[in-house]
């Protein structure tokens, strides 16, 4: 069985999870808290296998108690079970220690499952977090040197390769070859792709 403690303000919505969870046959409730501190205390008092921590509650917010429990207790998993779906909330609650982060709005089926996920070991998170956190590493892995970033700022400009040489005291083919460089860092084929797509992603 998969002792689970459940924490959320909202009592109706506590309710429904309970019932959720208590109608599956590997899943046992061994608790319920209506805010971050009382989820801290219970936590530890009950040592659950998992706490399914909603993130926006009284007194501790669900990723400070989740910090907390962790701390104190790292066998602990932690499933944050929100409507947030902010880039900021999951990565602060992954920062804080969470195994999962599942959205309330999901189908049943998708939260049991994440729940047996992380009992298991593993990371459990909704697919749309998850492509947000793809989107996110694929961005942050994407830098372009001072001199490319310069060249690339320059065609964006209008400038041709003959003028931002010229201007940036260069030969044509180091122009070129920097451009080159930058279009393969950004995957793409074409100048204006390049200054479109370098904006899209801060670079510019």
């Amino acid at each position: 069985m998969i002792r689970v403690l459940v924490a959320d303000d909202h009592p109706v919505v506590r309710g429904g999870i309970v019932a959720l969870l208590a109608a599956a046959d590997d899943i046992e409730v061994v608790g319920e808290a209506s805010n971050g501190r009382e989820a801290v205390d219970l936590a530890l008092a009950l040592t659950p296998e998992l706490v399914l921590m909603d993130l926006r509650m009284p007194e501790l917010d669900g990723d400070e108690a989740t910090a907390l429990i962790l701390q104190a207790s790292p066998a602990i998993r932690v499933v944050v079970l929100t409507t947030y779906e902010t880039d900021a909330s999951i990565l602060t609650a992954i920062e804080a220690g969470a195994s999962g982060y599942l959205l309330k709005a999901a189908p049943q089926e998708e939260i049991l499952a994440g729940i047996r996920s992380v009992a298991r070991g593993e990371v459990a998170l909704a697919p749309s977090i998850a492509a947000m956190l793809v989107g996110r590493v694929k961005t942050r892995a994407i830098t372009l040197s001072p001199r490319e970033t310069e060249v690339l700022g320059l065609v964006a400009q209008g400038l041709s390769n003959p003028a931002i040489a010229k201007k940036l005291f260069l030969g044509e083919a180091t122009v070129k070859t920097h451009l080159l460089h930058a279009f393969e860092k950004l995957e793409v084929n074409d100048r204006t792709r390049a200054v479109t797509k370098a904006m899209e992603l801060g670079l510019l």
